[in-house]
């Protein structure tokens, strides 16, 4: 699927890729320099009638958007919230979230999108590592929030939570999977948190005061998302207006967005992907956002149908899933321009049966918490399959020999280095981890992925293996130590080692292997474990198999090997 016309030699000074760069576009660009709050503020001037977000059968224009998001920055402000402080924000893709992360950038404060699977023992690092005192969450997730800061000492528990129901932002007619009722229909009881004040999410909205002053300027903090890693607890990435600004403005190029656009929203929007290249790159553009809650291919297949989707960046699982419906035939996807996305490799068949039934070809990318997503996106033009893509907009990125930093040759396998306006600023309170995270390479600072990759002959990026121990369920990352971490707490375990184990749907899942203390052999079954897990983490982190040995393999220092566990598997 090569352009024949972009085969010739790159020109003096330009990287191979060039030879294959979408011809509509720069190699670099010069994003706003202006904050986040504004690309709100200007598309709600240019399109105040225009649906923003659609979800189920309501839509909210971008004028209501612009408005409930003051309404709540003058709530938070009233609560104390300042300049620079970091805001918990847990829940499920709604219009809530939407209004919520704007309503922070707003307040001149900073976001902290919280995965909504974690559970209460997870969410007290969020709580306590970016000091976060105010929090927004969805009813039926603020129990764990709750539980998890009366478990904290005094001083660092939170002050005050803002509850939203997801059906606060249905209309009566919504086509809602059955699966799904009771879980979006109940009302939960407002909640007490312990030591704080909780508020309706009407009442806050009902708030009239005036907010602050707007003064948050591109080099400002804007989002800590959080990303775990080899060892402990997962760490903010601090990323400033400035570098979630690149790849709004660039992801929107890149895919050849219009205010005419509308995108299906379903990656999650706490994850860097869902938020920067799904609503930040949206509500820069002027699109028309249809959000999904969770995945539902027969909900997606509707909504894509009805709403005339023309984008849709997805994991490769949602695809594959949704061609296998056996209702596919009754959906309509011919308004779809553009489908990519990453997370996991999309398979050669799914690909080739996209591009033969609807002339589509799949851009795979690749990013990272640290680049703000993309680092690298297949052209739609030139696209490769399993492939990363070539450095994006305004990106450079190399493959080195991880020990040596030298730049190896095309072909051959080394760690990918990034440098671009995209990459974070370093790791929250973690001088260490940043310091690790960077080199210096031909002068300049590079971040280093931690991924294995290769570069062809026509500079397209291939990922090889990995030089972190991660695992890769359907696009959620699965740090073995973080897991590791949670499971020592159960009172039975007395060793764990985490390893991945081959999944068909999923690509890879969890298994833990473990060595039970010797009053619990006999008592603890492998599902006991399995189900405590379940209770105790983000269900994607859970372990899925369990196996119970007499003991872990460990080197003459003690360390467990766990490459020797994984290779048997």
């Amino acid at each position: 699927m090569t352009n024949p016309a972009a085969t010739s030699a790159a020109p003096a000074g330009l990287r191979p890729h060039h030879r294959f760069w979408p011809r509509r576009l720069p190699h670099a660009i010069t994003p706003p320099a202006t904050s986040l709050w504004f690309n709100l503020e200007v598309s709600a001037r240019r399109y105040p009638n225009k649906p923003a977000l659609v979800f189920f059968d309501r839509s909210t224009s971008y004028r209501e958007l612009l408005e409930q998001a003051e309404r709540l920055a003058a709530h938070l402000h009233a609560q104390g919230v300042k300049a620079g402080d970091r805001v918990i924000l847990f829940m499920q893709n709604c219009p809530q979230w939407v209004v919520a992360h704007y309503a922070i950038l707003r307040a001149n404060a900073v976001v902290v999108p919280v995965n909504p699977m974690n559970r209460a023992e997870e969410l007290k690092h969020y709580i306590t590592d970016p000091d976060v005192k105010v929090a927004i969450a969805a009813a039926d997730l603020a129990g764990d929030l709750l539980k998890a800061s009366a478990e904290l000492p005094e001083a660092q528990r939170l002050s005050h939570l803002v509850v939203a129901h997801y059906h606060d932002a249905i209309g009566p007619d919504a086509d809602i999977p059955p699966a799904w009722a009771d879980w979006l229909a109940t009302r939960h009881p407002l909640p007490a948190l312990a030591g704080g004040t909780v508020a309706d999410w009407a009442d806050a909205l009902a708030c009239n005061a005036v907010p602050p002053v707007h003064d948050r300027r591109p080099e400002d903090l804007s989002v800590l998302p959080y990303t775990s890693g080899t060892t402990g607890l997962p760490k903010g990435c601090m990323h400033t207006h400035a570098s979630i600004m690149h790849n709004a403005v660039a992801g929107q190029l890149w895919t050849g967005g219009t205010h005419e656009n509308v995108a299906l929203l379903v990656v999650p929007m706490f994850h860097i992907t869902g938020m920067v290249v799904g609503m930040h790159c949206g509500v820069y553009t002027g699109t028309t956002l249809v959000l999904m809650p969770r995945w539902d291919r027969e909900l997606a297949g509707r909504l894509i149908s009805q709403w005339k989707v023309t984008h849709w960046t997805n994991i490769p699982t949602m695809v594959i899933d949704l061609l296998a419906s056996p209702r596919f035939d009754q959906y309509d996807l011919s308004s779809l321009v553009f489908i990519g996305g990453g997370g996991a490799a999309m398979p050669q068949a799914v690909a080739q049966r996209l591009f033969e039934q609807f002339g589509l070809r799949y851009a795979e990318g690749y990013g990272l918490t640290e680049t703000a997503a993309p680092s690298h996106n297949n052209p739609a033009d030139n696209p490769k399959q399993q492939c990363l893509g070539i450095p994006f907009l305004s990106v450079d990125a190399r493959v080195v020999d991880p020990d040596t930093l030298q730049e190896m040759p095309t072909g051959e396998a080394g760690e990918i280095i990034i440098r671009g306006p995209q990459v974070f600023s370093g790791y929250w309170k973690r001088p260490d981890a940043t310091e690790a995270a960077f080199i210096d390479f031909n002068g300049k600072k590079y971040f280093r992925s931690g991924d294995l990759g290769r570069v062809d002959e026509d500079g397209y990026f291939f990922i090889t293996d990995r030089l972190k121990r991660m695992i890769n369920a359907s696009g959620f990352k699965v740090w073995p130590a973080e897991v590791e971490a949670l499971m020592f707490k159960h009172p039975a375990i007395a060793e764990a080692c985490v390893i991945s184990t081959k999944d068909d749907y999923r690509g890879e899942s969890v298994k833990a292997v473990v060595v039970l203390r010797e009053a619990a052999k006999g008592q603890t079954t492998e599902q006991d474990i399995i189900d405590w897990c379940r209770e105790n983490m983000a269900v994607y982190k859970a372990p899925r198999v369990v196996q119970f040995v007499d003991a872990l393999p460990k080197s003459g220092s003690g360390k467990v090997m766990w490459r020797l566990l994984q290779e048997k598997e």
